[in-house]
């Protein structure tokens, strides 16, 4: 679920008095993220943000309304921009890049405090990547949501960065990557020569196209109860199966899955790995802990 939406939304249109507006209706400020990983002149959303006075004498009645209708959906929400709801940065309306702004608190604590009201386990994954200070640390933790460790970024520094599975903490979703990074291999193909040696050396790999099984058996081994891998990194594409480019407005979210591109043999191998490293569920355990048995001594392997 995006931090902000879309100016031209039915939200807006019908409710602007929930977000910083003008007299004719045109952003005062809008959404973004100063320079980061991703790009140098910052990222220009063009969203307008929130008046969070108004919503705090509404008791956020739109957020309960939004999340409620998404959690009719599917059973978990990653709250995308995480972050934005300790304190957004605000960019003035007409400004071609997000260089300048200034981060604007928002009233997080009292916002989950009623989220949590009306959904008592906060089925949320926190996006807590980017530029992350003490007080989103707070937030993330003091409501104990997940945030997210993302394998790529991990190899740009030393052992000691967190994005590496031997920092991972329990409570996170791990990813190979996300739907903003590269694929596996289209990362490793365009990354430096040290990050290439790095990676090969911390994953235990040698050739180009090993990258995307071995970076998924890394999340899958680390002790963060979620691990996660997008479709094109269990099928080892390049580049040019990209999703997302964070800062662009053009040529994403057009990849496509081929009817046939999930095979037997892909999912007998992660299954085996499920199995590995302890992701199978009790009942798949016991099920294959008798299969086991009834196999010992016939000389037949387990697939």
């Amino acid at each position: 679920m995006p931090f902000v939406i879309a100016l031209d939304s039915s939200d807006v249109w019908s409710n602007p008095e929930l977000f910083l507006l003008d007299e004719r209706l045109n952003p005062t400020f809008v959404a973004g993220v100063p320079p980061d990983y991703f790009s140098a002149t910052g990222q220009l959303w063009g969203n307008p943000l929130y008046d969070w006075e108004y919503h705090q004498k509404t008791n956020f009645k739109w957020w309960v309304s939004r999340l409620g209708a998404i959690l009719e959906l599917v059973d978990m929400v990653r709250l995308d921009h995480f972050r934005g709801f300790a304190a957004a940065w605000h960019i003035p309306y007409g400004n071609t890049t997000a260089i300048e702004g200034e981060w604007i608190k928002g009233p997080a604590i009292e916002l989950f405090t009623e989220l949590k009201k009306q959904f008592p386990t906060l089925p949320i994954i926190a996006e807590d990547l980017g530029v992350i200070t003490e007080d989103v640390e707070e937030l993330r933790d003091g409501f104990n949501l997940p945030g997210m460790k993302i394998l790529q970024f991990g190899f740009s520094g030393d052992p000691e960065d967190d994005f590496l599975p031997h920092h991972y903490p329990v409570h996170c979703f791990a990813y190979t990557g996300s739907h903003d990074n590269n694929t596996a291999r289209g990362w490793y193909d365009s990354a430096t020569e040290f990050e290439q040696q790095f990676c090969q050396d911390y994953l235990n790999f040698e050739e180009a196209p090993e990258v995307s099984k071995a970076m998924i058996r890394a999340v899958w081994q680390s002790v963060a109860k979620y691990a996660m891998a997008p479709l094109q990194d269990l099928l080892g594409l390049g580049e040019e199966c990209r999703f997302n480019l964070p800062g662009s407005t053009s040529g994403n979210w057009r990849w496509r899955m081929s009817p046939d591109a999930l095979s037997s043999t892909l999912a007998s191998e992660l299954r085996k790995m499920n199995l590995l490293y302890s992701r199978l569920s009790v009942e798949e355990k016991q099920k294959y802990t008798q299969w086991l048995d009834a196999r010992a001594g016939e000389g037949v392997k387990p697939h």
